[in-house]
């Protein structure tokens, strides 16, 4: 196979042996039928949101990884799979594609970009090492490729033995786009009997990385929408001979933003397939949704964009298979569908596993690293619905990292708020030896700390926003914890706030929830004009979950990691005693009656 693309206009035409003309046969019976006409089949092959994910391993509990389905992870089972379905269609055409969020999720993906960076030791990324294992063809870049700088991403980038694919971030510099808009594969479907097909892979990126890494790419790259890109790039390919388009996205189908109106759509998928012709399938992701097939109707043409999201981590692999014959000289796609495989039905890959091995083992060891010791068991278990002492440590020690930074400024006689949110349901800090894993499992983004300056006003708006995490629960209603919040809001969406004393009264309608904030330990509301420093996360601070209030000009910001903050923290210490930061300040309410 050979490939062309937007930035480079070298391809290998296939040229099709001349066609011996056949003699005329007098006398055909007039009932005799056509033959119907010859087909060929191609395999894409699609996965998404692999996080970082190559063992199936869970490092935050040093064990193999299983969730209550029994789903298992990583780049070494999809090549398994891979690899069967290769074997299974003896060398037919099979392309295999990713649809981003590579490079960030686990503490190996962390371990490389953090404690040994490849952009200063010259490794080879664990994620490329894996990718190049099992061969793909394209990878579309996600948004959380863009969390550890434009350097980092690339050396990974060159590190790829394949193309990386964003056609939407452009160059705020030059205009034009700031990596491969696409690629054109020419594939032989096998036979002697017709001309390559020639594939046009379109990668879209997502436009939040706009708010979600502003540090890292402001006054660098802008993102375009992933709606009107399509449309740009689709009739360039067309015209550059593509026969098949499918579209590697990143960004899910539902439609919405968890942002506001101020990008463009984080989850346009549908409405691409909807208003851009030309396209016949489009492999997503970011959404982490299971997908298998889905049909979506082109309305300038009437075609069927068939879609599919392989779900995350490497748990699924997306399977669409396309049929096709010749039509007047040119290919026409005649039949296609896709399906769903599991990864938790095959073992992983020997290859994948050797050229990581390594690389997985030093993170392992990393990770298993005692740091302190705990005099109880701490558990995250109850913190979505209860005031707990392990989010009250995220705060402690970010807060105590913004007061010392800003003594002896303007700012150092306002009080220092926290936030933090219950990123894990099921984070532990066991009593006695407490590892790296276990703070890495409580803070499982690699969130870098800030801070701002907000009136008392603002922070019970920022409250408010945050307390449409929870179902409305009327008075004398069975209160059930499973169920208390809404499924459409996330938990990393919901936010704690430590340093002043507050209500959440869950049987009043959102916006009208926060029945009680006063100055800590005392019946003193707080004042609308009051100020005050709020230490919070890059993440929340940029615009992350649409924060009323948070986006401002930073008091703090010398981008140290909020998660190794806590590990320096438990190391400096020695001991993890809730009595020295474990301050109950929330509840939730109905009618001022406690609900727990």
């Amino acid at each position: 196979m050979t490939s062309s693309s937007g930035a480079s206009r070298r391809q290998v035409l296939a040229v099709a042996a001349a066609a011996a003309t056949a003699p005329l046969i007098a006398g055909a019976p007039a009932e005799a039928k056509p033959k119907p006409p010859k087909t060929w089949d191609l395999t894409v092959l699609g996965t998404s949101d692999t996080h970082g994910n190559v063992y199936n391993w869970d490092y935050y509990r040093d064990a193999e990884f299983d969730d209550s389905k029994h789903n298992d992870v990583g780049v070494a089972k999809l090549a398994t799979l891979v690899n069967q379905i290769r074997a299974e269609r003896k060398g037919k055409a099979t392309l295999v594609l990713d649809a981003g969020d590579t490079i960030q999720g686990t503490p190996l993906a962390t371990y490389y970009a953090k404690q040994e960076p490849i952009t200063s030791t010259g490794e080879t990324h664990p994620m490329a090492n894996a990718m190049n294992v099992l061969n793909y063809d394209a990878v579309t870049l996600g948004n959380h490729e863009f969390n550890y700088g434009l350097p980092l991403l690339a050396t990974w980038i060159g590190q790829l033995g394949f193309p990386a694919l964003a056609a939407n971030a452009i160059n705020e510099k030059t205009g034009k786009p700031a990596f491969l808009p696409y690629v054109i594969k020419e594939v032989d479907l096998g036979g002697h009997d017709a001309p390559a097909l020639k594939v046009g892979i379109l990668g879209l990126t997502n436009p939040g990385v706009a708010i979600w890494d502003k540090g890292n790419v402001e006054g660098k790259l802008v993102f375009a929408d992933m709606v009107a890109t399509a449309a740009t790039w689709v009739p360039v390919m067309r015209e550059r001979g593509a026969d098949l388009v499918i579209i590697s996205a990143h960004g899910g189908d539902s439609g919405t933003s968890s942002y506001g109106p101020e990008l463009p759509n984080e989850n346009p998928v549908a409405l691409i397939a909807e208003q851009v012709p030309g396209i016949d399938a489009i492999l997503f992701g970011h959404a982490h949704n299971e997908v298998p097939e889905k049909f979506v109707t082109n309305t300038a043409t009437g075609a069927q964009v068939l879609t599919s999201e392989p779900s995350k981590w490497g748990q699924r692999l997306t399977r669409m298979d396309f049929t096709l014959t010749r039509e007047k000289g040119r290919w026409k796609v005649v039949g296609k569908g896709s399906t769903m495989l599991n990864t938790n039905t095959v073992v992983e890959d020997p290859a994948v596993l050797a050229a990581v091995r390594g690389q997985h083992t030093k993170t392992v060891g990393y990770v298993n690293q005692v740091v302190a010791q705990s005099e109880v068991e701490l558990s995250t278990v109850e913190s979505r619905y209860k005031d707990t002492p392990i989010l009250d440590f995220i705060n402690h020690v970010q807060a105590e990292v913004v007061t010392a930074a800003l003594a002896g400024t303007a700012y150092a006689n306002l009080p220092v708020l926290s936030q933090a949110s219950p990123f894990s349901r099921t984070a532990v800090f066991p009593a006695g030896d407490v590892r790296i894993r276990d703070v890495a499992g409580l803070y499982v983004f690699d969130n870098t700390l800030e801070a701002v300056v907000m009136t008392g006003a603002e922070v019970k708006a920022y409250l408010e926003y945050s307390a449409k995490y929870f179902v409305t629960v009327p008075v004398g209603a069975a209160v059930n914890p499973e169920t208390i919040s809404d499924p459409n809001v996330p938990d990393y969406n919901y936010d704690v706030i430590s340093g002043l004393d507050y209500d959440i009264d869950i049987s009043k309608p959102v916006g009208q929830r926060i029945t009680r904030l006063v100055l800590p330990g005392t019946d003193t509301p707080v004042a609308a004009d009051a100020q005050f420093v709020v230490a919070v996360n890059n993440y929340r601070r940029s615009g992350g979950g649409n924060f009323p209030g948070i986006v401002k000009t930073q008091v703090y910001n010398q981008q140290q990691e909020i998660r190794q903050l806590l590990i320096d923290w438990a190391q400096a210490k020695g001991v993890i005693r809730p009595a020295d930061f474990s301050v109950p300040n929330w509840k939730l309410v109905r009618e001022g009656v406690p609900v727990f």
